[in-house]
């Protein structure tokens, strides 16, 4: 049995499905595995187990309807038996249809764009299967199910999203800390972006924390994706005898520098999803968005206990899911001596 995976983006969305991902690896009469994501984010497809084939459609490159034509041939050519669309939107739903084979895909309640319903079998979620990777879990049971359209009896659990980098393509370089003076140093990695305005601390904040790391004999390292982060990580850093990282890693560094902090600290992005996968502690920052449906949760049978801990501002108008807000007061009301407690208590 062949399943292709449709999920495009995003890097932090991409690390919620690798619990999906798991479930379809571990079942006997699955075959292959094939993934179809953005050629923007491919490059985290390199965290994944080495037999999933991973296919990229370019859908904000130079030649789109080109790219779009060239993948749907390939997964026609491949053959599935089952599609399951983890995206949620009318375009990953017309890529799922297209490579023409039964399509699974969200929770017509839960689809951002509900004209995809027309063009998938919408699977029904229990009503306590609230953070997304119970949601792609359940996507992922959906060809398995009795069926699918009908309300489930108990809600499938949550399972922490998990990378063994010794299955992936990933080639860790214990060097790389050496070259970047860190290998010898306490350090805690700060992504001070926030992907979204509205997830970003004010600056003050970050400072106030890397103050502290400093004062306690730690290294803040701050971390950044394009010109613009890199231009606040270098401020930050230079206002608080930190350090920012002088190049954006790929994914094999980025992991390396990762798998050497103490901690991170940053919002609900990517990055931050990527850490806890790989089992760093984190601590995480929530206003716009929301905990209890995106943050990387502590397993239930987690031998070393709590390592994700999460801030939350709690607005009385939140969680709002907004990128833009002209009533902004989220991460404001994070104050920098909470996140300094929980440092303190690692």
């Amino acid at each position: 049995m062949k399943i292709l995976i449709v999920k495009l983006s995003a890097f932090g969305d991409i690390i919620h499905a690798l619990p999906a991902l798991d479930d379809l690896l571990a079942r006997p009469e699955i075959s292959e595995v094939h993934w179809l994501v953005d050629a923007r984010y491919v490059f985290v497809t390199e965290i994944f187990p080495t037999e999933v084939v991973v296919h990229t459609v370019a859908l904000r490159g130079e030649h789109p309807v080109a790219s779009v034509w060239q993948a749907i041939r390939t997964l026609r050519i491949v053959g599935f038996d089952t599609v399951l669309d983890l995206q949620g939107l009318l375009k990953s739903a017309l890529l799922a249809r297209a490579a023409g084979s039964p399509v699974f895909g969200i929770d017509s309640e839960h689809l951002r764009e509900t004209a995809s319903r027309f063009l998938i079998r919408p699977v029904c979620f229990h009503a306590d299967e609230r953070h997304v990777v119970q949601q792609y879990r359940r996507v992922a049971a959906a060809p398995f199910a009795n069926n699918p359209k009908q309300s489930p009896a108990s809600p499938l659990s949550y399972a922490p999203p998990h990378i063994d980098l010794a299955e992936t393509h990933i080639k860790t370089d214990n060097s790389l800390l050496q070259g970047l003076n860190l290998a010898d140093k306490p350090y805690v990695l700060l992504h001070s972006s926030g992907g979204w305005k509205t997830k970003q601390l004010p600056e003050q904040t970050w400072i106030a924390i890397g103050n502290e790391l400093r004062d306690s004999a730690k290294t803040a390292v701050f971390s950044w994706g394009n010109q613009a982060e890199q231009a606040l990580a270098q401020r930050l850093a230079a206002a608080c005898n930190g350090f920012a990282l002088p190049e954006r890693l790929n994914m094999s560094a980025l992991c390396t520098v990762l798998q050497g902090a103490r901690a991170i600290v940053g919002a609900d992005t990517g990055l931050m999803h990527l850490a806890a996968a790989l089992d760093v502690p984190t601590i995480t920052f929530w206003g716009p968005s929301a905990s209890w449906r995106s943050a990387p949760l502590n397993g239930a049978n987690d031998l070393q206990g709590d390592r994700n801990w999460h801030i939350q501002s709690n607005p009385a108008c939140g969680p709002c899911f907004k990128r833009r807000c002209d009533h902004f007061v989220c991460m404001d009301a994070i104050e920098p001596d909470a996140i300094i407690r929980k440092l303190h208590e690692l």
